[in-house]
């Protein structure tokens, strides 16, 4: 048996569900931001330090794409966690799903902060880290999506758009945490940053894994997800009910691919891009930081937005201003001025790439049916993630070491962006359809009673 297709009263008409919303709204933003900033503080440190300590014996170059390297399997793994969370997020609950990823994803973090290095414990030391970094991987994999549709299906019919913006302000959040941070440790010498500051930032992840933990326990299940267990109608191989329908899934990852591209480039690569042509450190973090506090208005902005005038439209002028401006914003970094490195990140990323960012989360979980959703919107945006920025950074640092400049850059970025803009015409506008229901894909357009309710 189905749910009920009659769409679900908005939580405005109900104190007790308005409350609801609001905890889920900030559990999902802390709990992303723990993730994000986890997951990022590698990135960063990778950039910085990661070659050298668990990557001896090559040449600089060399040991930066294998530190990267491990990057790309924590996104590699993302899909595995999309699939296993998903699995028994569909089955069993949205809510335990996501404290068991942000337990796993705070405890490898902090394992990573007591690691020894090469120099310990010889080839152990990267094995370790690319294991922790495949759990790190995971655990994100199966966050994003939970955290995300249970904002969704708490908010019901009504500003989706909006309320989903705080799980996606998670990830600048994340980052302007986690540049924070590791700002502070940078400013140290170089050598006291090399044999202890840079573990300061993992270790500091238990804290905030404490603080989420302790929002996320006190959120309710989805009322959505709630019908379909009280209806018994859970799925039972969910990525089998999805892949037996794979259009929503195949444009879920396309429609993606230019938001993750331009943000693994102008975040976690741009480190060592920069630094290589002789910015500072702290100018680079500097950067990063103002253009996440700028995403952080933009996000919420462009989704609220996206419920107006509807997902696809929104999303195709983030994606069309992410070609546009890619060039001027590699002349502005290549300038070697401050100022212009700021404001290449914040047009780049604070601006360009949020506009096509923040309406993803409520696209992806509403082209997906209930009994589905955790697997599908998962899927879709970590495939979106693994294809837009898991490899990006190894391969614009290869083609950068042959170029000679940062053209390359550019144009993945271009790519990237004109991928989304293409998938945009593909995709069904969502953002007046009902989430009830138990259909993989939902229906082009929305019935009478959801548009006048």
């Amino acid at each position: 048996m189905s749910p009920s297709p009659v769409a679900s009263p908005s939580p405005s008409t109900n104190p007790e569900r308005a409350r609801q919303l609001r905890r889920v709204a900030l559990s999902g933003l802390l709990g992303t931001a723990v993730e994000f900033y986890d997951f990022l503080v590698y990135g960063t440190v990778a950039a910085l330090v990661f070659g050298e300590l668990f990557f001896p014996g090559a040449d600089p170059a060399v040991g930066t794409i294998a530190a990267f390297g491990t990057f790309a399997a924590g996104y590699v793994a993302r899909p595995l966690g999309g699939i296993v969370f998903g699995h028994f997020g569909d089955r069993l609950g949205r809510k335990s799903m996501l404290l068991l990823t942000m337990g796993l994803m705070g405890g490898a973090s902090f394992l990573i902060g007591l690691l020894p290095t090469y120099d310990t414990i010889g080839v152990w030391a990267p094995v370790l880290l690319i294991t922790l970094r495949v759990l790190q991987g995971i655990a994100i994999g199966g966050e994003w999506g939970g955290a995300t549709l249970m904002v969704v299906e708490h908010a019901g019919e009504r500003r989706r758009g909006l309320w989903s913006s705080f799980t996606q302000m998670g990830a600048p959040l994340g980052s302007l945490m986690s540049s924070l941070v590791v700002t502070l440790v940078v400013a140290m010498p170089r050598d006291q940053f090399a044999a202890w500051g840079w573990r300061v930032p993992f270790l500091l992840s238990v804290v905030l894994l404490g603080v989420g933990l302790f929002v996320r326990l006190k959120v309710v299940e989805s009322p959505l997800f709630a019908e379909v267990k009280k209806d018994r109608a859970e799925a039972r191989l969910p990525i089998l009910d999805v892949l037996r329908r794979p259009r929503p899934l195949l444009l879920a990852c396309c429609v993606g691919i230019g938001a993750f591209t331009a943000q693994s480039l102008l975040t976690s690569y741009l480190i060592a891009y920069a630094t290589g042509i002789g910015y500072a450190r702290p100018q680079v973090l500097t950067a990063l930081t103002v253009s996440a506090t700028v995403a952080l208005v933009v996000l919420p902005c462009a989704s609220a937005l996206s419920d107006r005038v509807g997902r696809r439209p929104v999303v195709l002028t983030g994606a069309v201003l992410s070609a546009a401006t890619a060039f001027p914003v590699l002349a502005l970094v290549d300038s070697k001025s401050p100022a212009s490195l700021i404001l290449a990140v914040v047009i780049g990323h604070g601006i360009a790439q949020s506009v096509m960012y923040g309406p993803l989360g409520a696209l992806l979980t509403e082209m997906f049916g209930t009994r589905v959703r955790y697997t599908g919107a998962s899927l879709g945006y970590q495939g979106a993630t693994l294809i837009g920025a898991g490899f990006s950074p190894m391969i614009a640092g290869s083609l950068v070491a042959g170029s000679g400049n940062g053209t390359p850059v550019a144009l993945l970025i271009c790519g990237g962006s004109l991928i989304t803009a293409l998938t945009v015409w593909f995709v069904r506008e969502t953002s007046r359809t009902s989430l009830s229901g138990s259909a993989t894909e939902l229906p082009t357009t929305p019935r009478a009673e959801e548009i006048t309710a």
